[in-house]
């Protein structure tokens, strides 16, 4: 849980409190994905600003109240979901509905019975679920401890993802499909990044593990950013983009005409086209236009009071005025990033008005040309949606999209606080200003903290808002808001990027500034500037600490740089040599450092440069691996100073590679591009391998370029491209001997394996297992891992944690060497003593 405020987090700008934001003063906020907080004894549940607060703005009917609140004080049931997009998705909620619901239908802890896991019915397909099981239960109670167990394996490899049911709702209703340009504008976590991820995935003809579309996902916390990087890993994409920014003032990303008008021509069906709008050495570029946005913007976060216990302590009614007008900026910067016909989801963990409609209404009427979306009566994900009607009430069906999601209109009117103590609230704007509130107050409010006029409500639609309340399917409370972008009048469809938007920026066809790596940043406006002292001050603290700390998920920011000790004379040395530094930067000196690795120049994050098709290195590591001339050679990027094939080798699609090659990486702040596919295996640095001749013998050579693997994680993006006859079959027999030992010997396999693998030289190799079983273990699709085989034995290339999923869901029980040595640790520990 993030430090600072109760609520989950000290931050100002992300989702639900610091994703995507600006970095300022504001409240902090809480997240629909933050720890639970306090405990706190059910009596202890109380806040009468609270109540009263929302009693007035009749958020809920009179009649519904006492459920709303006793709903607050309950536990929050534990939620997930099985990643759609995957193979094994199919499998995993077989297992869970076939093999463990039926296991925990008739347990009972403590004289009580315990529900098994239910289906949420409105999630597509049935892949979310829901229980509401006490921890101690999980921990004592034998069938619903194993059912733990399998649900962290399975979340650790990217399988599930933990995550609260309204927290989906947002990529839901975004409804992003494979060709889709799409934004998370505050995106860490990423429990919902990696649901935009997954549609991007879920089909797009014979590659679906290479979608057309692009997600670029941004945050303003830079630790978070590595977190969301984390998550996002889960499942690989080359179409993923991760960027660094305020949210409220992001950028205009451009991109080579060229490849927006290749990009548009493969998703109407057309050929590519064959001239380019280049002229005269000139690249021609376009700001890039988003389909679809997802708004999930910092919020004061009461409506996660079930899990962040604190709220109850600390809530005020003023909390979610102070975030207001961020919000409307994120709102409105993501309505000026949107294509004609694209979509933008808005979304809070908050149940507050001016967090919430107060925000639409507002960026709704300063922008006509966008209007609210009907999802009850919108078929968009009909289709697609889960149909079930078990749960929903009477007259509230909805028969739009997920119409067993229970759903309650926006509101139209509520009034403001202006104290902390909520006693005094405002129904108008005009009200207030004639108030003898002080001046100062009166000048942190704004028009827009209140309902619009009367004349202006109806053709706003703020009923086609939809507000999550717990007491409907006992969740978490929740904002949700679909806006569509009306195409313009006299525009018609079709037309081209060249047409359809700012002006295009002709360029000098000289190497991009991406590619390019540089000693140090030189900004000529800067020069001969005076430094804010206190500026430079931060800035050098951040500089240091960020260098002090080798893991950079682990950086401080904010108000944790301000940790460094003021009386630790080496810290001071430090921060004086780098304000030093920043000095010299501004004024456009050069300040070369040494560095371990022989670089020369400062980084905060590696500059990315693409490989060329004829790169050595590159060749090799495709030939050996038997890779095809379809494969998408022109897009393998490497990040590192020096720009050569060191260490990792990414993908991108072409989109991806158009953004990267035509903005400057340190604008964008960009930490994340595309998806690694091979690294370098260190095997012992081995001097010679072993190579396969045509005659069928093998013959020892120099290892002159190293050797590179495909990496499990990158495997799917890459498996398309790999000559079929070289993939290796093995069966059953073959995985439990991987799975069960680090490095068995290529002689402890049965023929026609053992004979196969023999005849393969040093290096790294791919085995299909086909659908099969084994004294009663069952796999049921076709699974292919990569292997590495060294002179005399063979390693599955996976992490320990995945080959621990997978053999819990094969076989019953970790067999793994790790999970033997665990459970023999658990049977030889020293029992604790019997009590007196």
């Amino acid at each position: 849980m993030a430090r600072g405020n109760k609520r989950g987090g000290k931050r100002g700008g992300g989702r639900g409190g610091g994703r995507g934001g600006a970095k300022s003063n504001a409240p902090a906020g809480a997240r629909e994905d933050d720890g639970r907080g306090d405990h706190l004894e059910k009596a202890d549940m109380h806040n009468a600003r609270f109540f009263s607060y929302y009693k007035a703005q009749r958020i809920v009917p009179d009649e519904e109240w006492d459920a709303f609140v006793e709903s607050l004080k309950s536990h929050l049931p534990v939620t997930f979901r099985v990643a759609g997009s995957r193979e094994v998705a199919t499998t995993l909620n077989s297992t869970i509905r076939d093999v463990h619901v039926p296991s925990l239908s008739n347990v009972v802890f403590e004289d009580q019975p315990i529900p098994p896991p239910v289906q949420i019915p409105w999630y597509p397909d049935g892949l979310a679920w829901q229980f509401n099981v006490p921890k101690r239960v999980l921990r004592r109670q034998a069938e619903f401890k194993k059912f733990h167990n399998f649900l962290v394996f399975e979340t650790e490899v990217g399988n599930i993802s933990r995550q609260e049911a309204v927290s989906m709702l947002p990529p839901l209703f975004l409804d992003v499909q494979p060709h889709h340009i799409v934004m998370d504008m505050c995106a860490a976590p990423g429990s919902k990044t990696a649901q935009l991820l997954e549609a991007l995935h879920s089909s797009d003809g014979a590659t679906p593990n290479y979608p057309r579309g692009l997600l670029l996902a941004n945050d303003s916390d830079a630790k978070r950013t590595h977190l969301l990087i984390h998550q996002s890993a889960r499942l690989p994409s080359p179409s993923l983009l991760v960027t660094n920014l305020d949210a409220s003032n992001y950028p205009t990303v451009r991109i080579p005409v060229d490849v927006l008008r290749a990009h548009e021509a493969a998703v109407a069906g057309k050929p590519k086209p064959t001239t380019s709008v280049n002229t005269g050495g000139k690249v021609k570029y376009a700001p890039l236009k988003f389909d679809r946005i997802l708004c999930d913007v910092p919020c004061s976060g009461d409506g996660t009071i079930r899990k962040n216990m604190g709220i109850w302590r600390s809530w005020a009614p003023m909390d979610g005025n102070g975030l207001h007008s961020l919000q409307l900026r994120i709102l409105q910067r993501a309505m000026n990033l949107l294509k004609e016909d694209g979509r933008i989801v808005y979304s809070t963990c908050s149940l507050n008005p001016i967090e919430n409609e107060a925000v639409i209404a507002q960026a709704l009427m300063q922008d006509e040309e966008f209007e609210l979306v009907d999802t009850e009566s919108d078929t968009t994900n009909l289709s697609s949606s889960s149909t079930e009607t078990e749960g929903t009430e009477a007259g509230r069906q909805s028969t739009g999209m997920f119409p067993a999601l229970l759903r309650r209109p926006g509101i139209t009117t509520w009034r403001a606080a202006t104290e902390r103590t909520g006693d005094r609230t405002f129904e108008s704007y005009e009200e207030f200003m004639a108030s003898d509130v002080d001046d100062i107050v009166k000048a942190k409010m704004s028009r827009g903290h209140w309902p619009p006029e009367d004349k202006d409500i109806p053709q706003l639609h703020l009923e086609r808002c939809m507000r999550i309340y717990p007491h409907l399917q006992d969740s978490g409370g929740f904002f949700v808001a679909v806006l569509e972008r009306r195409r313009r009048k006299g525009k018609s469809a079709g037309k081209g990027p060249a047409k359809r938007d700012l002006e295009l920026e002709d360029v000098e066809g000289e190497e991009p500034e991406s590619k390019r790596v540089r000693i140090a940043s030189e900004d000529a406006s800067d020069e001969g500037m005076d430094l804010d002292k206190d500026a430079l001050e931060a800035e050098a603290i951040q500089d240091v600490i960020e260098e002090e700390y080798v893991n950079p998920d682990v950086i401080p920011t904010g108000s944790e740089a301000q940790e460094v000790e003021a009386g630790d004379v080496a810290a001071e040395a430090a921060v004086e040599s780098k304000k030093e530094e920043i000095k010299a930067k501004r004024e456009g000196k050069k300040m070369l450092r040494n560095t371990s690795d022989g670089g020369g120049g400062v980084f905060r994050e590696n500059p990315y440069t693409f490989l060329k098709p004829d790169d050595p290195v590159l060749i090799t590591c495709l030939e050996r691996l038997h890779i095809n001339s379809s494969f998408p050679i022109d897009n393998v990027l490497v990040r590192n100073p020096e720009g050569a094939p060191a260490r990792g080798l990414y993908l991108v699609n072409d989109l991806v590679k158009g953004v990267v090659q035509a903005n400057n990486y340190e604008r964008l702040r960009l930490t994340a591009a595309g998806t690694k596919v091979f690294a370098k295996q260190d095997s012992g640095t081995a001097q010679t391998v072993s190579v396969v001749q045509e005659d069928g013998t093998v013959e020892m050579q120099e290892n002159k370029l190293g050797m590179f693997r495909v990496l499990g994680e990158g495997l799917p993006v890459v498996l398309p491209y790999v000559d079929p006859e070289w993939v290796m079959q093995g069966d059953m027999a073959t995985l439990r001997t991987l799975v069960e030992s680090y490095y068995p010997l290529c002689a402890s396999f049965d023929e026609p394996f053992r004979g196969a693998i023999e005849a393969r030289p040093t290096g790294s190799h791919i085995v299909q297992f086909p659908l099969g079983n084994l004294d009663g273990a069952v796999l049921t699709h076709d699974l292919v891992l990569p292997i590495w085989k060294s002179n005399v034995s063979l390693t599955l290339m996976i992490d320990k944690k995945a080959k621990s999923a997978l053999s819990l869901r094969l076989f019953g029980a970790d067999i793994t060497t790790a999970g033997k040595n665990v459970k023999e640790a658990k049977e030889t520990a020293p029992k604790p003593p019997a009590p007196v």
